[in-house]
């Protein structure tokens, strides 16, 4: 498979770790975590990141704080405030210690029902409040074995992100998860994995100009462990990776971002 239509020029983009924790871990499960993330040997190579539950985000803020350590949101509400009880605001998750958010994951997608339309409004609104988002797109398996990838990934990408200029697209992250991969021990191929990078790359070429492309950060996540994450890095379009399940352990996310 072949990427065409875009050159670009190489641009040093930063390397990203996000540890997604979903709906796991207690309070003194998260300060052990935290204080035990040996961060002296990864900072020189990794931005390190922890999506946590919204119960944690003060707790690991706090056992972040002096460290290299990003604490994140698993979600958001696209509402500032009212009467829209179990949600919490990108102000909120702000005022609590927060610094990004992953917006669109799968599970909200497949599970939650949520649109490209609701995900363009909390990109929004993350924006508004200075949280930088973590943007989740992907396709399912029976696209994926349709080859309907790049319909797929060009609808969610223009319309997640539609409206925003070229400096807000440069500043976000975008996050490729291929869904049949979450969860399942399946992880694409390099070569998969090298192509859905690219073309994400060049949609946002085509939409938001040569240099966004070039300057945004764009991760993999998927069945992420440390047996497999060197050769997903290795990949040119690949910036870094959105760990799930391998980052509840302290032993095999410290493998991950030493790799």
């Amino acid at each position: 498979m072949e990427t065409k239509g875009v050159t670009m020029q190489h641009v040093s983009r930063p390397k990203v770790i996000i540890g997604n924790w979903k709906m796991n871990k207690t309070v003194a499960e998260t300060r052990s975590f935290v204080s035990g993330l040996g961060l002296n040997s990864v900072v020189r190579t990794f931005q390190v990141g922890l999506a946590v539950p919204y119960t944690m985000i003060l707790t690991a803020a706090e056992a972040a704080r002096g460290t290299a350590i990003s604490i994140g949101a698993q979600n958001c509400s696209d509402h500032d405030e009212g009467a829209f009880t179990g949600e919490i605001s990108c102000h909120m998750l702000k005022d609590a210690g927060a610094s990004f958010v992953l917006v669109g994951h799968s599970e909200r997608r497949q599970l939650f029902h949520e649109t490209n339309a609701l995900v363009n409004r909390k990109v929004k609104k993350s924006i508004a409040a200075t949280l930088k988002p973590v943007v989740c797109i992907g396709e399912t398996e029976e696209q994926h074995l349709s080859g309907k990838i790049e319909n797929v990934l060009h609808d969610q990408i223009l319309h997640s992100l539609k409206g925003l200029n070229p400096s807000e697209v440069e500043h976000l992250i975008l996050a490729y998860e291929p869904i049949w991969a979450i969860g399942t021990g399946k992880t694409a191929t390099p070569e998969n994995i090298q192509f859905a990078h690219a073309y994400c790359r060049k949609v946002i070429a085509s939409e938001w100009g040569k240099d966004t492309a070039e300057h945004t950060v764009i991760l993999y996540g998927g069945s992420v462990k440390p047996e497999n994450a060197a050769m997903i890095l290795e990949q040119s379009d690949v910036d870094g990776l959105l760990v799930g399940g391998a980052s509840l352990s302290l032993e095999s996310f410290n493998k991950i971002l030493n790799v």
